[in-house]
């Protein structure tokens, strides 16, 4: 994979979590009710997508072209 289309990928993939979690999109999940394992929906809202966020981050540097330079110090 090369690294322009990478940094494309990184840059989508990141960006979806992100928004889904500012306002005007937080409004999907900005509810009081249901309670989803003793918390309200709006924070289990942002936890799952921070908890998304890094699962997306750790497969996104398994695949870094990058990641395996020797001359990096």
């Amino acid at each position: 994979m090369s690294k322009q289309r990478f940094i494309k990928i990184y840059c989508l993939s990141l960006s979806i979590p992100f928004l889904l979690m500012v306002f005007p999109l937080f409004t999907i999940g900005n509810r009081e009710t249901p309670f989803i394992m003793g918390l309200p929906f709006s924070v289990f809202w942002v936890i799952f997508w921070i908890l998304i966020t890094f699962a997306i981050v750790l497969f996104l540097y398994r695949l870094d072209p990058d990641k395996d330079e020797k001359g990096v110090q």
